[in-house]
C-alpha cells in the first residue's frame, strides 16, 4: 500500500536491539514482529504486536536496522508515521509508539485514540 522505499514505521536502536533478542529468544522460527492495531479500551484502540512466522501477501514489510516488522495492513493508515521505540522505567519494559495520528491516550496508558491518516499523505510522504 504505501510507495516503494518510504517506510511506514521506523524503529530507534533500542527497537531494533529489543526486536533482534525477540527473535533470538523465540520457541519457534519467527520472520520478524507484527504490528497492528485493534479496537478496545476507554480510548478506542490499542497496540498489537506478535510473533510473525511468515510474511502475509498483504503485510506492509519494513526493514529497518536489521530487523523485520511487519505492519497488518489493516493498521498502515493509522501507523503511518510512527516511531517504534523501547523503553525501560523502574516499572515497566516496553514498546512505545510515538505516532502522528494518534490524537489522545487513555490515562492508564493502555489504549489511545488514533486518526487514520489520509490516504494522500503516502504520496506526500514520499
Amino acid at each position: 500500500m504505501a510507495l516503494p522505499g518510504f517506510k511506514v514505521i521506523t524503529l530507534t536502536d533500542a527497537a531494533a536491539n529489543r526486536v533482534k533478542e525477540i527473535i533470538a529468544r523465540a520457541d519457534r522460527p519467527i520472520v520478524g514482529v507484527r504490528v497492528g492495531v485493534k479496537n478496545g479500551g476507554c480510548a478506542g484502540m490499542s497496540y498489537t504486536m506478535e510473533y510473525a512466522e511468515s510474511v502475509s501477501p498483504l503485510d506492509e514489510v519494513v526493514e529497518d536496522k536489521g530487523v523485520t516488522v511487519l505492519i497488518d495492513p489493516k493498521a498502515v493508515l493509522f501507523l503511518l508515521g510512527t516511531e517504534m521505540d523501547f523503553q525501560t522505567t523502574k516499572m515497566a519494559s516496553q514498546f512505545v509508539f510515538n505516532n502522528p495520528n494518534q490524537t489522545s491516550a487513555c490515562g492508564c496508558g493502555e489504549s489511545v485514540a488514533i486518526t487514520p491518516a489520509a490516504p494522500d499523505k503516502l504520496q506526500a510522504a514520499h
